[in-house]
């Protein structure tokens, strides 16, 4: 099965020819997604190079469980896959960052502290709407939770019952998260009034 020169395929058939093993297909689909889940990444993490080796897991991750997409919205399952991929590259980082802080106690011979944790643990989206780099900024000054949660609802437009779904809680807890990380941000806006168009676009009124 190939594909014809100059077709642009939509998702549903490209993934269809790499079910049935197209490494060009899937190819296709990396390069049609690749930067929104890279832009998913980016805001989860904060990170250039971690957002490089989540983006780099997810697209390895996605073709690893391809047989298992059932249908629907291609990009949707994409980034779901990048978010959590996304959470994992978080663990990851806060154990290296941990590791580091054990390391430098001991090499100053003191006596072992407990590391704090830093808070919170994994996330999910996309890209569709462009973010100033100060508002970015303040998202990730956001505990994790709350900061995926808003930027699943409010920026990707998935579900509640999607995002509880993706994180393993309940519809609730996901509202809750929301309301929380809303109030935070309007607070750190409060102190940057440039930034006050920006977030009224962000935190729009939903239907509950």
């Amino acid at each position: 099965m190939g594909m014809g020169v100059g077709l642009d395929p939509p998702d549903e058939r490209l993934v269809l020819l790499a079910k049935d093993g197209s490494l060009d297909a899937f190819n296709r689909l990396v390069e049609r997604h690749q930067s929104a889940v890279y832009s998913l990444c980016f805001r989860i993490l904060g990170q250039s190079q971690s957002a490089e080796d989540a983006t780099q897991e997810a697209f390895l991750s996605a073709y690893r469980s391809l047989d298992r997409f059932e249908g629907g919205n291609f990009r949707s399952w994409l980034l779901r896959i990048a978010a959590n991929e996304s959470k994992d590259e978080l663990r990851r980082r806060r154990r290296k960052d941990q590791a580091a802080s054990l390391s430098a106690i001991f090499d100053r011979n003191d006596l072992p502290v407990e590391v704090p944790d830093p808070h919170e643990g994994a996330l999910d989206i996309i890209e569709r709407h462009e973010f100033g780099a100060e508002l970015e900024q303040l998202l990730l000054e956001i505990p994790f939770e709350q900061r995926q949660a808003v930027l699943l609802v409010d920026v990707y437009d998935f579900q509640y019952e999607e995002v509880a779904r993706l994180t393993g809680t309940s519809v609730g807890t996901i509202k809750s998260r929301i309301h929380r990380g809303r109030e935070r941000l309007r607070n750190l806006v409060l102190q940057r009034p440039e930034l006050s168009g920006a977030i009224r676009r962000l935190v729009r009124v939903r239907e509950e």
